[in-house]
């Protein structure tokens, strides 16, 4: 690939060959329209039945929900952002030190999703870090900015322990156990994705990410707070989630939808660009442990109404066939849909 990263300082006057997609793959931007009715949730309101309630109604029908009063503090976030432009701003030379295209490794700079497998190349670059446990990690991470690992870490710990709390209220929601998801989930994983989408001079013909659903169980999303870009599919139509002050967004992963025996639905995002501003954004993912076994959770299968719609699976097997694949491609989780359950 001749365009190593994007982020290099170069202002493009054209797309360069390999990004502009077909007419038929492109995101009709004219098109989409701001998502009324986002599920905004207060964790901090004090009344857990109502917290509860919500979470499972926006999963239900949207997938995805934003949460405010989330327990992570708000300097913590806004050196995080700060950090993460940092990293960007840094001289190229500096950055490829850590490129790589391998998506085994821990701690990596690439661009677009998967240059070695993927047809037509998406508009980002990111800086990808596992995150869980930090000691065994951070050593690995970059030294340049100096603060770097001191701010990602902080952040990491918050963050993941706002996932641990959403997990649980996931689970009441399904009338489980409170525990049941995480005990499902054993030690999980964490990884980072520092997102970022420069300037593009054609956004129309391009994406920064396509239209996807999460491999993982669940993520949660700091949105830039002054560039929009995410959009999701709500009843077949790509609608924008404007960034909300103090906000996460929570997306619901493919390993939840499985858990939940397709109850609660792994939403279909993306990420368009566009021609004045660079936009950053920081997506942690919550995983299950490799061996974890993935299965719709026994009480939600217990009558003939309700037949399991996935077979076993353990978190390993799923993740290396999405990476085996296009990331646009159809749903991940249908290869792994019980046979009479298969259209």
């Amino acid at each position: 690939m001749d365009i190593k990263v994007l982020s290099s300082g170069v202002r493009y006057e054209n797309l360069p060959e390999k990004y502009a997609r077909p007419e038929s793959e492109r995101p009709r931007l004219s098109e989409v329209s701001a998502c009324e009715n986002v599920p905004i949730i207060d964790l901090g309101c004090g009344d857990r039945s109502r917290v509860v309630q919500e979470v499972g109604e926006a999963c239900k029908s949207y997938g995805f929900f934003q949460v405010i009063n989330h327990g992570v503090r708000a300097e913590v976030v806004e050196r995080m952002i700060e950090v993460g432009n940092e990293f960007f701003a840094l001289p190229v030379e500096e950055k490829l030190k850590l490129y790589s295209d391998d998506p085994s490794k821990t701690v990596r700079l690439s661009t677009s999703f998967n240059v070695r497998k993927e047809q037509f190349h998406n508009w980002r670059d990111y800086l990808r870090l596992h995150c869980h446990p930090l000691h065994h990690y951070i050593p690995h991470w970059p030294s340049n900015p100096p603060s770097f690992r001191e701010i990602v870490s902080n952040y990491c710990v918050e963050v993941r322990e706002l996932g641990y709390r959403i997990e649980e209220v996931i689970s009441e929601s399904l009338g489980l156990e409170k525990e049941y998801i995480r005990k499902v989930l054993g030690e999980q994983g964490q990884h980072m994705a520092v997102n970022y989408y420069p300037p593009c001079p054609q956004p129309e013909l391009t994406y920064g990410l396509p239209g996807h659903t999460d491999p993982n169980a669940l993520t949660i999303l700091l949105q830039d707070l002054h560039v929009a870009g995410l959009q999701v599919l709500k009843d077949g139509n790509w609608v924008a989630v404007n960034p909300h002050p103090n906000a996460f967004v929570i997306n619901i992963g493919d390993q939840l939808q499985a858990l939940s025996n397709g109850v609660y639905k792994s939403v279909w995002h993306r990420a368009v660009v566009n021609v004045d501003k660079p936009r950053l954004s920081v997506a942690s993912f919550l995983c299950p442990y490799d061996d974890a076994l993935i299965a719709p959770a026994p009480p939600l299968t217990n009558n003939h109404a309700s037949p399991a719609i996935y077979r076993p699976f353990t978190y390993t097997e799923y993740y290396n066939k999405f990476w085996s694949r296009n990331l646009d491609q159809n749903h991940c989780l249908e290869l792994f849909q019980n046979p009479s359950n298969s259209n």
